[in-house]
């Protein structure tokens, strides 16, 4: 189990009307990293934002920034979301057809490369890249829409990618996206996550602060 989990609230989740409340509550509640998912409406039945909402974010806090690409051909947008100030710059595997040279584009850029895979994708289909980064994000929903129930077996699938970053002596973070709660928490961080996304969960708390106390089993 992991003893030093990051946890990685989804600006999301927030009011976008109040988008400055929502990185505040973050803030005040002791979080580690922002996540910030973008969505096309292609690779995903939905759209969220642009680099302006990241830059305008990135101008009112210190915390990491963790973009979350959920985009097709993420390779025409990497430039644009490392210029608006992002730490953390994540594509999907299914996204793409050349990651391996995305990837490193985005460490060129100045930011850490992350590769994330949707439910239906096995761990092993990274094999090939897992030296090439510095976050693994595994989808335990759907991605799209928030406040779905986590699939089970992505906790099976968060074991298997400690396994292999023990295997092979990494260090990526292994992070999880999709159903993350109080009831589900324990689950993962014994699986071995250590980034922990939690979007409507987290604003619905009445504590957030005792909520992520909670989450990252401190």
């Amino acid at each position: 189990m992991n003893s030093s989990v990051i946890t990685a609230p989804s600006i999301l989740a927030a009011d976008f009307a109040e988008i400055l409340s929502g990185i505040r509550r973050i803030e005040s509640a002791g979080a580690d990293w922002i996540h910030l998912d973008v969505m096309d409406g292609a690779f995903v039945p939905n759209i969220s934002f642009g680099p302006k909402m990241v830059t305008d974010i990135r101008s009112r806090t210190e915390l990491p920034l963790d973009v979350h690409l959920m985009v097709d051909r993420p390779e025409r947008f990497v430039r644009d979301y490392a210029e608006a100030g992002a730490d953390f710059i994540t594509i999907h595997l299914e996204a793409t057809v050349h990651a391996h040279r995305t990837l490193q584009q985005i460490r060129e850029l100045g930011c850490k490369p992350g590769i994330s895979i949707v439910p239906s994708t096995p761990v092993e289909a990274l094999t090939e890249i897992l030296d090439e980064i510095e976050l693994l994000l595994i989808m335990t929903v759907n991605p799209g829409f928030g406040g779905q129930t986590l699939i089970p077996r992505g906790i099976g699938k968060v074991s298997r990618a400690a396994e292999l970053r023990r295997q092979r002596d990494l260090s990526y973070h292994i992070s999880v996206d999709g159903g993350v709660n109080r009831d589900t928490a324990g689950d993962l961080r014994h699986a071995g996550a250590d980034v922990l996304v939690s979007g409507s969960a987290f604003f619905d708390a009445p504590d957030p602060a005792q909520y992520l106390r909670t989450l990252a089993g401190r």
